[in-house]
């Protein structure tokens, strides 16, 4: 039976396809190459029909019906509906067989988690007053503001921040900018080297007086340790994107959405903020990922006081 399906799949498939056994005499594999800009619904209905019937006349709708089709796309597609990760774990089948071999150290990171976002919610609780006071006061609109982000593995969840901007605003404009500037195609980085690449707009317009503020304090923040409490983010990690940013990535950035879960605070907060350029923030948070450690997160949280206190790179 094996050698007639190997025969059949050998007439679906090109020269420059890849094919071979996923595992050992029963699952086998073909990787179908240069299939860009394409529909990919069209081209799964199209692929199974021609490899069933050729399956059929090969080996008879008996046999047939025992085997399995599935199709695994990659890039993922991120903008997928469903409240799944967007992360398909057989394509990467090691970083889920890692996430389960620090099971232990994952539990303790989770109840450091929990333990450091209670307290921070308790002992902030005045500042949480303080701010919703001058928000409200200041600009109409809810003191908070919920943004649809990006999780480990793509799983989508609601990002709570203090309110910084006027509700009524356009948010092409920080599209735009976000797509120049991971590109690296931003003003600045026009300008000449003698000027620092910046991850936030300087000068936003849809920015509040009490938000600049709000921004250069990180106070801002502070709602994200509900997040935190909820699971759907870390006290340390890399910062979750937004999905509009993950069209413009290349393939290797998304690795910091795939190998580890969000956080408030990370390398890239302690080591340069919105002073970096994008690939060098990617670049942080993926040596983070690879290195990460208890001890790591530890020394993470008692630099990030100080990098919040001197503001650098906040705007």
């Amino acid at each position: 039976m094996v050698a007639e399906i190997l025969s059949a799949l050998a007439c679906s498939v090109r020269e420059t396809d890849i094919a071979g056994w996923y595992q050992e005499s029963a699952v086998f594999g073909v990787v179908f190459t240069e299939m860009d800009d394409v529909d990919r619904s069209a081209l799964q209905k199209l692929m199974c029909a021609r490899l069933t019937a050729s399956l059929r006349a090969n080996l008879g709708a008996q046999l047939v019906d025992q085997t399995h089709l599935s199709f695994h796309f990659f890039p993922e597609d991120w903008e997928k509906p469903g409240p799944g990760p967007s992360a398909d774990a057989k394509l990467y089948p090691d970083l889920f067989a890692k996430d389960e071999a620090r099971k232990i150290s994952r539990f303790v990171k989770r109840a450091m988690d929990i333990v450091g976002s209670i307290t921070a919610l308790v002992l902030c609780s005045p500042v949480f007053l303080a701010i919703s006071l001058a928000i409200k006061l200041s600009s109409k609109g809810p003191v908070l503001f919920k943004q649809e982000r990006l999780g480990l593995f793509g799983l989508p969840f609601t990002l709570l921040k203090f309110r910084s901007m006027k509700c009524v605003n356009d948010p092409r404009i920080h599209q735009e900018y976000v797509k120049r500037f991971i590109a690296g195609d931003t003003d600045s980085a026009q300008a000449g080297r003698s000027q620092n690449l910046v991850y936030k707009i300087q000068e936003d317009p849809r920015v509040t007086h009490v938000g600049k503020f709000l921004r250069k304090t990180s106070l801002d923040e502070l709602p994200q340790f509900i997040n935190v409490l909820k699971g759907e983010m870390s006290l340390v990690g890399p910062r979750p994107p937004i999905p509009y940013e993950l069209k413009a990535y290349q393939i290797w950035h998304r690795c910091r959405v795939l190998e580890a879960k969000p956080g408030i605070t990370g390398l890239w907060q302690v080591r340069g903020r919105s002073r970096t350029t994008f690939d060098d923030m990617v670049r942080l948070d993926l040596r983070y990922a690879r290195t990460w450690s208890l001890w790591l997160d530890m020394k993470i949280l008692l630099q990030t006081p100080g990098a919040v206190l001197f503001g650098e790179g906040a705007y």
